[in-house]
C-alpha cells in the first residue's frame, strides 16, 4: 500500500459538480489560537493512504484545523432540511461542518473529509460555526469505539484543537474533528428538495447517490425503488444493532440518518449502565421521543419520510412494499444478534421468550447489561452448578434461577458445551464501551491538556471483546457520580 504524503494526498469532490443549490461554497474559518494535534487516528488514515508518520507534523495540524486547503480541496458546506423531533425544518444544512473533499486512495475508493467546528457558513442561523472541545472528544471516542464493535459508523481521522473560547452553557475551549465516511448525504437532503417542489434535483440526488453508491442498481429500470429497499435493508440493521450493543443515539432526527446505513452525529449518545428499555440519553428528549426503546420505531418513522420524499421517482405503493419490509428484518436482525449474545446456535420458536425474559430479570434488577452478558459465557450447564456470580446481579435470585433451569436446558437441547460456548458469547459481548462516565473522565483531563486518556481509551475500544491486561477497571460498572449521566446537544 502506497503511504501519501499531505502534499500528495489525491483529492476530488464530486458533490461540487452538482448544481449549486446542493451547497453552498465556503473555506473554513481558522481558529485565531494556533491549532494544535489532540490525536490521530492511524486506521483512518490507512483509509486514505497517509503516513501516519504525518501525524507529527505542524502542516497536519494546520490542513486539519482549517488554517489551509491541499491541493483539490474545494471545499464546501451541504444544504439539507429534516423532521427534528418529528417536526419539519424547512432548511438546515451544514451550519459548523464543511465538506473538504473526497480523498482517493489506490483502491479506488473516495472518503469525503467533512470537518466539524470549522466555523460559520450560511447555514449557521444563530450559531458561531464552532464545536466544543467536550463533543468533539465524544464523537472521536464513539467513531472509534463502533468500529470496534463492528457496528456501521462514520469515521474520524483526527482531533485538533485550540485555546479558542466559545460560549455554550459555559465558556469552554474550540476543537475540530475531521469526520470520513464513503458520503455524508443523509435522509434530510433528499427531503429539502421534495418540499421545495424541486423535483428535478431530488432525481438529480438520487442518480449521484446510486452513481457513486449502489452502481449495481445503475442499469435497473426500477432503480429508484430498489435503492428505497436498500436504504431499509441498511437501516434496519443498523438499528438493530444499536439495540444489540445496548446504545442509544440520542436524537434520530430525519437529518442525522445516513442514506448508507452507517452512524452518523454523534451528539448526546449514551451506551446503557444499568439495564433500562426507555433509557433516555439526550436532557433535551423531554417526552422520551429517542428514547432507547423507541429507535427502532424512529428507524421505520424516518425512512417513511424518505419514502415521501421519493415520491416524485416512485410509485406510493411500490415505496409502501419497500417500508413493510423493515419490521420483519429489524426482527430477524436483532433475533440473531440476540441469540448470538445467548450463545445459540440454532433459532427456536421458544428463544424469544427466554430472551425477553432475561430482559425483564435484568429490567427488574437494574443490572448492568455489559458486564451482565459478557458473565453470562460463564454460565454452567452442569447440573451442580449454581452460577453464583451470576446470581448476584439479581433481587430476585428465585426467578433467575427458574430462568437458568430453562437456559440450561436450551443449552443442552442444541448440545452446546460451556468452553466453546463461552468463546463465541465473548467474540460478541463486549468487555469494554465507551461509558459515558469514561468520556468524560477523559474530557476533564483534556481540558487541562491531558490528551493521555483519549488515547487510552481509543487503544482499549479498538478491541472491546478482548481481556487487555490492566484494563479491568474500564469495565466495571460505573462510580456514583457516572452513573445515569445525561448529555444535551448542545456542543
Amino acid at each position: 500500500m502506497a503511504r501519501r504524503t499531505l502534499e500528495t494526498l489525491s483529492f476530488d469532490n464530486t458533490y461540487a459538480r452538482l448544481p449549486s443549490v446542493f451547497y453552498s461554497r465556503v473555506n473554513p474559518t481558522p481558529f485565531n489560537a494556533p491549532p494544535y494535534l489532540i490525536h490521530a487516528n492511524p486506521v483512518a488514515a490507512q483509509l486514505i493512504d497517509l503516513d501516519p508518520e504525518q501525524f507529527t507534523r505542524p502542516e497536519f495540524s494546520a490542513l486539519f484545523g482549517g488554517s489551509v486547503l491541499a491541493s483539490g480541496m474545494e471545499p464546501l458546506a451541504m444544504l439539507y432540511s429534516g423532521h427534528q423531533f418529528g417536526v419539519y425544518v424547512p432548511q438546515l444544512g451544514d451550519g459548523r461542518a464543511i465538506l473538504l473533499g473526497e480523498a482517493k486512495n489506490d483502491r479506488g475508493e473516495r472518503w469525503d473529509l467533512h470537518l466539524k467546528g470549522a466555523g460559520m457558513t450560511p447555514f449557521s442561523r444563530d450559531g458561531d460555526g464552532r464545536a466544543v472541545l467536550r463533543s468533539t472528544i465524544r464523537e472521536y471516542l464513539c467513531c472509534a469505539a463502533m468500529q470496534g464493535l463492528g457496528i456501521p459508523t462514520t469515521q474520524a481521522l483526527c482531533l485538533v484543537g485550540s485555546d479558542d473560547k466559545v460560549y455554550r452553557e459555559q465558556i469552554e475551549t474550540s476543537a475540530m474533528v475531521v469526520r470520513m465516511a464513503p458520503s455524508h448525504v443523509r435522509f434530510g437532503m433528499f427531503e429539502v428538495f421534495y418540499y421545495r417542489k424541486q423535483h428535478e434535483h431530488l432525481k438529480t440526488l438520487a442518480d449521484y447517490v446510486i452513481d457513486l453508491h449502489f452502481p449495481h442498481l445503475c442499469d435497473a429500470g426500477d432503480k429508484y425503488a430498489r435503492f428505497f429497499t436498500e436504504v431499509v435493508e441498511r437501516t434496519a440493521r443498523l438499528i438493530a444493532q444499536w439495540q444489540a450493543v445496548g446504545w442509544a443515539h440520542g436524537v434520530m432526527n430525519t437529518d442525522n440518518m445516513s442514506i448508507l446505513g452507517l452512524t452518523l452525529d454523534y451528539g448526546p449518545y449514551g451506551f446503557m449502565d444499568d439495564y433500562d428499555a426507555g433509557f433516555i440519553c439526550n436532557h433535551s428528549d423531554h417526552n422520551g421521543r429517542y428514547a432507547f426503546n423507541q429507535q427502532p420505531y424512529i428507524g421505520l418513522w424516518n425512512l417513511s419520510c424518505l419514502a415521501q420524499a421519493l415520491l416524485p421517482l416512485v410509485e406510493k405503493d411500490v415505496l409502501k412494499t419497500g417500508l413493510e419490509t423493515y419490521q420483519p428484518l429489524f426482527d430477524r436482525e436483532y433475533q440473531r444478534q440476540m441469540r448470538a449474545k445467548f450463545g445459540l446456535v440454532e433459532a427456536r420458536a421458544e428463544d424469544d421468550e427466554l430472551i425477553r425474559d432475561f430482559m425483564s430479570l435484568l429490567q427488574g434488577s437494574h443490572a448492568d447489561y455489559t458486564i451482565v452478558f459478557r458473565e453470562l459465557s460463564t454460565f454452567s450447564t452442569a447440573e451442580s452448578a449454581t452460577n453464583g456470580k451470576l446470581l448476584e446481579h439479581f433481587l430476585n435470585r428465585d426467578r433467575f434461577e427458574e430462568w437458568g433451569v430453562r437456559y440450561r436446558d436450551r443449552l443442552r437441547s442444541e448440545g452446546s458445551r460451556d468452553d466453546e460456548r463461552c468463546d463465541r458469547m465473548n467474540r460478541v459481548n463486549p468487555k469494554y464501551v465507551l461509558r459515558n462516565y469514561l468520556a468524560q473522565t477523559a474530557i476533564e483531563k483534556a481540558q487541562h491538556k491531558d490528551f493521555s486518556e483519549i488515547d487510552r481509551l481509543f487503544t482499549l475500544l479498538q478491541e472491546p471483546f478482548k481481556d487487555q491486561p490492566g484494563m479491568d477497571a474500564y469495565a466495571l460498572p460505573p462510580p456514583n457520580w457516572g452513573k445515569h449521566l445525561s448529555v444535551s446537544c448542545s456542543s
